[in-house]
């Protein structure tokens, strides 16, 4: 299968990297995918790794980085890393900057209520990608396999926090047994290893992916307890150990990024296990 660039112009933003990765996967030959999978898993070492530490990591050769970034209409590796760079930069950028920045952007946008319009456009684009991106075939099998669990165990970290903190209140006001992992004792691989066949799980991690959600997925798997997750990319650590996985890319506004798609996925989720566990 042919290496050669198949776009003209290089993508201008890691997310429309991100974005013509996802859509050519499938036509990928194996080396310039193990290269897409570590790209957008680790995209800091892609940024400031050197050619060889981070070949070395992706366990391709140096030569393979070049022919991927041609491949994506970039000259060479540098100008592919040049566009992760500028990714951290604009990631690094504190709260306080991001509202500067805000400011800058003229009168209209310092008012509290284009804000307000700002936010809910993003949540509208957002749940608009979801409405058809979403099988109803693959969400049936979630349901059935969670439904199906004697106690669900949640597993989220940082920004994907919130969305199995508030799945954990619903289960436990619709009477489904859950765990919610993430203790202030520091005892989740206690509690995980109480975890059995007749269980399951359900992890939450969106990139950069929290290593440790990824490790204890990868655990949960291992021990036959399956897992369903949901995250935001075909090459998140979650999907390669999950059942079944969906798919979620939230959008955002000044740099802000929602959860209003992936909290209507969740919560439809908790409610249909519910439902499903009801009528049995």
């Amino acid at each position: 299968m042919s290496d050669v660039a198949t776009s003209a112009q290089p993508p201008r933003d890691f997310e429309a990297l991100r974005t013509a990765i996802l859509e050519r996967r499938q036509d990928l030959p194996k080396r310039l995918t193990q290269v897409a999978a570590y790209a957008l898993d680790n995209p800091d070492e892609i940024a400031f790794g050197t050619a060889a530490s981070i070949a070395m990591s992706a366990n391709v050769q140096p030569s393979t980085l070049v022919r991927f970034a041609q491949h994506f209409g970039f000259d060479g590796f540098s100008g592919l890393q040049l566009l992760f760079r500028t990714r951290l930069r604009e990631r690094n950028s504190s709260y306080e900057d991001r509202l500067r920045q805000l400011e800058q952007g003229g009168a209209a946008l310092t008012e509290s209520a284009s804000l307000l319009h700002g936010f809910i456009g993003a949540a509208h684009r957002s749940l608009d990608t979801i409405a058809g991106a979403v099988e109803a075939e693959r969400f049936e099998r979630a349901v059935s396999i969670l439904a199906g669990a004697e106690t669900i165990y949640l597993i989220a970290k940082r920004r994907s926090y919130p969305i199995s903190s508030y799945m954990a209140y619903a289960f436990g006001k619709l009477k489904v047994r859950f765990q919610l992992v993430g203790t202030s004792a520091g005892i989740d691989d206690d509690m995980l290893a109480m975890a059995t066949p007749q269980d399951a799980a359900f992890a939450i991690s969106f990139s950069p992916y929290a290593s440790e959600s990824a490790r204890q997925a990868r655990i949960m798997a291992a021990r036959d307890v399956p897992v369903v997750s949901l995250t935001d990319s075909a090459f998140s650590p979650l999907a390669e150990c999950s059942r079944e996985w969906f798919e979620v890319v939230e959008a955002d506004h000044a740099g802000f990024r929602s959860l209003s798609a992936s909290m209507a996925l969740a919560m439809a989720l908790t409610v249909a296990i519910a439902e499903t566990r009801r009528r049995k």
